[in-house]
């Protein structure tokens, strides 16, 4: 799996990013590029400590169901299409398309400075990931909406 720690998986999100336009169309869902753009930072945002969720944390049975579905979040299988988004990742406003993606593209890069982050805040709803688990994770969530625009 690759991690967005790596430089060349780096240079590829990157330009994914940049190979997006306002008439980019998703080949499911509902959202817009400019709403996918945004909704991408948040998990970034939230692993850096800039975010924090809304929702209260999980109760027991929760919290044993996402320690099941936890390996998902960063293993080689690609996620299926149409999850469910967390609500305070839910976008609905409408967004310009080339500020949110210079944003996403700030922070994809932020992230990646992090490479030799150590110490990592833990999930509000999956608990503790390692730092490889991070970089795996974000570049997964990254690679799902970036396909799911075609890009």
């Amino acid at each position: 799996m690759k991690s967005l720690f790596d430089q060349e998986t780096h240079a590829e999100i990157q330009s994914r990013i940049g190979n997006l336009s306002a008439n980019s169309t998703p080949h499911w869902g509902r959202m817009t590029v400019g709403q996918m753009c945004t909704h991408c930072q948040m998990p970034l945002e939230l692993s850096m400590q800039q975010r924090e969720l809304r929702a209260k944390k999980p109760g027991f049975m929760k919290r044993l169901i996402f320690k099941l579905y936890k390996p998902l979040m960063y293993n080689d299988k690609p996620w299926s299409k149409n999850l469910p988004t967390v609500g305070d990742f839910v976008v609905t406003e409408t967004k310009d398309v080339e500020k949110e993606k210079a944003k996403l593209s700030s922070l994809v890069t932020e992230f990646h400075t992090k490479k030799d982050t150590s110490e990592w805040p833990a999930h509000p709803m999956f608990g503790k990931f390692t730092h490889e688990q991070w970089g795996k994770m974000q570049y997964k969530h990254l690679d799902h909406h970036l396909t799911q625009f075609g890009v």
